[in-house]
This record gives C-alpha cells, structure tokens and sequence, in this order.
C-alpha cells in the first residue's frame, strides 16, 4: 500500500496537548534529528519538529489526525483520497450493480473493551449522491464526534440492521466457537438477512476467507460479494458509520453501569483502565465490560500479582 505524507503547522500552544494525545497510544517512540518527538504506530509515522511543523507519514495520515491528534485537517484535506462513493471504479465490485444493495462493516473487533458491532445498510443507487455530500466515508477517517452525527443522519435516510454483542454474550460465544472469523460471520449474516431482501446484491468487507462468509448466508437469497477495503463504497462507508457510533454508545454505557472510564484499542491505555477496573470488582468481573481472550487479560492479570 502506497505512503503519503501530510504537513500540519501546530501552534505553540497545541504542541504539549497534542504530545499528551499521543502519549495515550502505544506508539514506538525515537529520536528525529531537529525534532521535539517522533513515534510510529497506529499506521503512522508522526514527527514534530522544533519548528512546529507536524509530517505525519502512512497509508492513510488523514484519518491518524483526525482520530488521534485532535487537530483539524487543513482545507480540503478531511475527505482526501478515494471516496466512498457509488460509481465505478477500478476494483468496485459494485461497479456495474444499479441498486438497491447492501453494505455490512464491523466495529470493535479489535477493541478489549466493549461490544462487537456489526450494521448492515440497504440503499437504493440514488442516495448515494446525497450520503456522499454529507460526508460519509470510512468510520477510520472520522472523528468520534463526526461519526456520532453522520449516524443520527443515516439513521433517518437508509434501511439498516444493527447486531450488537455485547462483552458477556461475545465471551460466551467465542468460548464456544474458538475462533473470530465464523463468529463475526455471523454476525454479519444476521444483519445482512435482517435488511436484504431477495435477489439484493451485498457487498462485505473481506475480513478471512471467502468461504466462511459464503457458508454465513447460505440458503439467502442474496448475492454475496466481498472485497478488501470496501468501505470504498458508500453502503459499506455508512454500515462501518453505524456500526462505530453502536460501538461507542455501548462503551459508553458500560462506563456509566460499571461507573470506571474505560479505554478504545488494545494497548497500554486499556491495560491500565483494564487494571483499575479489575483492582475494584476482581479479575472475573472483566467479563462483564472486556473480551477476556485478547492477551490484555493476561497482562492484567501480571500487574496485579
């Protein structure tokens, strides 16, 4: 996947809060000739140098700024690269489907804490112009807040079905079935069934072999098709919109149940929270709140020998 580079001015005033942003990630840390700090991680590499001057280097560094620096994108910037649009494109496996169809995308599968979300949207080929000027794109490229809104717009526009595992269920059911993939299969199955109707076309985001999803929906009546970055699409770019702001909802909602603060990813941010809240109610209470398989359990759990 191609790199590119995108420069930021940060003011004086925003270089210590954005350091602190930063801190909060499991980044690799080094040490850049003329520079205040450098780290890679989380698909980037970001460097501030002395001058004040922010490069940020990845697939993708648009989305990093958006989701981890708190700063705004210069002008036109937010948006950038390929647009999850309904037209034909090289690669688009909808390229020559007219409508309706279905998108379906997953949040929280590499989130400890939290449920496991997956939506599914159907729509019809002329919404697409009007999701586009709104802004839908992939939730990656998205600030929390942004997604919040997009999905409160979506939620009036476009048919859609949300399956949500929250910490107790997903734990139970992985502990039956061993692995992810045929788990979150099904999830997406549910979904795409709950909002399909026959002979719709759905596109998934491929996330394992083709035959673990085709197995999924078996028996439907709906032509399957998946791709790699199929957020490209608008009704996988709205789905992963949905799904992200289910997800958030539902960490929220843990934290005001469990009344702890709870953390987004996997690193050290999460084994901290992780520890604090297994400190207060106990290593088995973590089922409650987290997907206890994930090796944070383990690290957690070494903390509080």
């Amino acid at each position: 996947m191609s790199q590119r580079t995108l420069v930021l001015k940060v003011p004086p005033a925003d270089q210590q809060r954005l350091r602190s942003r930063l801190d909060s990630l499991d980044l690799e840390w080094r040490t850049v000739p003329h520079a205040s700090f450098s780290a890679r991680g989380e698909g980037a590499v970001v460097t501030l140098y002395k001058s004040g001057k922010l490069v940020v280097q990845g697939a993708d560094p648009e989305a990093f700024v958006l989701q981890h620096t708190g700063l705004d994108l210069p002008a036109g910037a937010e948006g950038k690269g390929e647009s999850a649009a309904a037209v034909s494109q090289v690669g688009d496996p909808f390229a020559h489907v007219a409508g309706p169809f279905v998108g379906s995308d997953e949040t929280g599968k590499g989130d400890y804490f939290g449920p496991l979300v997956v939506a599914a949207v159907r729509m019809e080929s002329q919404q697409a112009q009007k999701l586009t000027e709104w802004g839908v794109a992939d939730s990656k490229k998205l600030t929390d807040k942004r997604a919040l809104k997009l999905a409160a717009l979506l939620r009036g526009e476009v048919a859609y079905a949300i399956e949500s595992l929250q910490p107790p269920e997903y734990n139970a059911e992985y502990a039956r079935i061993r692995t992810l993939n045929p788990l979150l299969a099904a999830q997406h199955a549910r979904a795409i069934r709950a909002v399909a109707q026959p002979g719709d076309a759905a596109l998934v985001d491929q996330f394992a072999k083709a035959s673990i999803m085709e197995s999924a929906l078996e028996g439907s009546d709906v032509r399957l098709f998946q791709a790699h970055r199929a957020e490209r699409h608008v009704a996988v770019a709205a789905a992963s919109i949905l799904a992200r702001a289910e997800f958030l909802l539902g960490l929220a909602a843990l934290e005001s149940q469990e009344g702890v603060s709870l953390h987004k990813g996997a690193g050290q941010p999460t084994d901290d929270a992780g520890v604090v809240f297994a400190r207060a109610n106990g290593m088995d209470a973590l089922s409650r709140v987290a997907k206890v398989h994930f090796k944070n359990t383990g690290k957690i759990a070494r903390r509080l020998r």
